[in-house]
């Protein structure tokens, strides 16, 4: 009946006057649509259904209170903000997960979302379990319209058995005025894909015994710097030693040319992030990004720092870094004084001309001694005992953590420095203190004492392929 009234209106068509009737493809493609059955998609990734079936929620209009006070109303339509941004899942034992990813920040702060974890086996004879996940919000506050979410799914019931099967996260909104779940599939392990020595062998041999988990990487980044910073901490950790970058835009051509022969060498890995630029995080979300690397490299290695490609690590001539990490074995994480040094006037003891030739860890060598209450520190853990982390230390870890490091290992902070692709030298000094726009420096020549060895290292390692780099 419904196909003989559209043929009928098809016929009739060219004998109505245009000016008075006019139907377009897309009013027949409505019509047909109304008589056609619902076609759903093939494949489904995330379904959302809502818990609760309350009613519609009306439109709240201004009123004026007793007490002559003008209350204001604020109307939600739409759909702002993603209930959870998903990054990355993996396993953290042999019956726990973490997934990493982003939430509504303000779902959080006014709502009470949460999360229930389950694990479908691909077994059919076997059947799913779930549990509730522990919800971490990692980054204290400092997220914008996104937050940063860690859930830890741990199992009671689930045993070593390599058959494979699906994590799905079941993430509630908690909004009372409508409560919805989306059912995210997170992961899949195929049968036989897991090594349960990896969770259950905690004296198992580490791929590297030092790995760097590096924050977004933004801005117009100078590739001497990033060149400077690389080759000095290759040789300072070792080669039992992997950096992971992260690239939220910052690794430039010019830049990527300076690591591609570290990449070459297996000592560095590149992580492109550009995609989360589209969720407004706190700094290009260097939260949810340090705990993606926390977790995807967990089991690779016995410790992981955290710290900033303008922060140069060190440790006492008498001391090696071997030694100090062993001294501190007994402790989950510790964490790292800063030396602040300026980024803006350099020591000329070479004499002027040999001083703009130098690297910028030779020159800038004057330190900022003004007292002040407490400096940022950064940190470095045994990532095996930590659940989530932050940027200057991790919150949420079994075990001790180490706040007296000083006289083990330090860093050198060379503020602003990485994102000036000119000289850095602004003002050339031959003192050994000097008051520069009222703030006190003094000569410290630490990590100027070491250029020579690293750019020798650099020399014997990659031969001379970055000799040519520029600001």
């Amino acid at each position: 009946m419904a196909l003989l009234v559209i043929f009928t209106l098809a016929t009739l068509l060219p004998f109505i006057p245009s000016s008075s009737f006019s139907l377009s493809a897309s009013d027949f493609r409505f019509c047909i649509s109304r008589f056609s059955p619902a076609v759903l998609p093939v494949n489904i990734t995330t379904s959302t259904t809502a818990v609760n079936d309350s009613p519609k929620k009306e439109t709240e209009i201004d009123r004026v209170l007793d007490n002559g006070v003008i209350k204001r109303t604020f109307n939600g339509h739409g759909s702002a903000a993603y209930n959870f941004v998903l990054m990355s899942a993996y396993r953290g034992g042999v019956n726990s997960f973490a997934v990493i990813g982003l939430s509504s920040k303000p779902l959080h702060v006014y709502g009470h979302p949460s999360y229930r974890c389950e694990w479908v086996p691909l077994d059919r004879t076997q059947h799913p379990v779930s549990t509730t996940g522990l919800k971490i919000l990692t980054d204290w506050g400092y997220g914008r319209i996104y937050t940063t979410v860690v859930v830890n799914c741990t199992f009671p019931s689930l045993s070593a058995v390599n058959s494979g099967g699906n994590l799905i996260l079941h993430a509630t909104t908690g909004d009372p005025s409508l409560n919805l779940t989306d059912s995210i599939p997170v992961l899949t392990e195929p049968p036989n894909s897991v090594d349960f020595d990896l969770y259950t062998s905690p004296e198992k041999t580490k791929k590297y015994d030092y790995l760097y988990c590096g924050s977004s990487l933004y801005g117009d980044l100078s590739p001497q710097r990033v060149r400077e910073w690389i080759a000095y901490h290759a040789r300072f950790f070792g080669d039992r030693s992997h950096f992971v970058l992260h690239d939220a835009g910052g690794i430039h051509g010019d830049v990527f040319e300076v690591l591609r022969p570290w990449i070459e060498l297996g000592r560095v890995t590149v992580h492109d992030i550009k995609d989360q630029e589209r969720f407004d995080g706190y700094y290009h979300n260097q939260f949810m990004v340090v705990n993606d690397c926390l977790h995807r490299y967990r089991f690779e290695t016995k410790w992981m720092f955290f710290f900033d490609v303008d922060e140069f690590m060190y440790v006492p001539e008498k001391e090696t870094v071997a030694g100090v990490m062993e001294s501190l074995e007994g402790y989950s994480q510790f964490t790292i004084e800063q030396m602040p040094m300026s980024s803006r006037i350099c020591y000329s003891g070479d004499g002027p001309a040999r001083t703009y030739r130098k690297w910028g860890f030779e020159k800038m060598a004057y330190r900022d001694v003004k007292k002040v209450p407490r400096r940022d520190r950064k940190y470095a853990v045994q990532p095996q005992n930590v659940f989530a982390t932050g940027v200057h230390m991790s919150q949420n870890l079994q075990g001790k953590t180490y706040h007296k490091a000083e006289s083990k290992i330090r860093y050198f902070h060379y503020h602003g420095s990485i994102s000036q692709r000119r000289e850095p030298c602004r003002r050339l000094f031959n003192d050994s203190r000097v008051v520069f726009e009222n703030n006190p420096y003094v000569l410290d020549t630490t990590i100027r004492d070491v250029g020579l060895a690293v750019k020798t290292f650099e020399m014997r390692t990659i031969g001379d392929r970055l000799i040519r780099t520029r600001q």
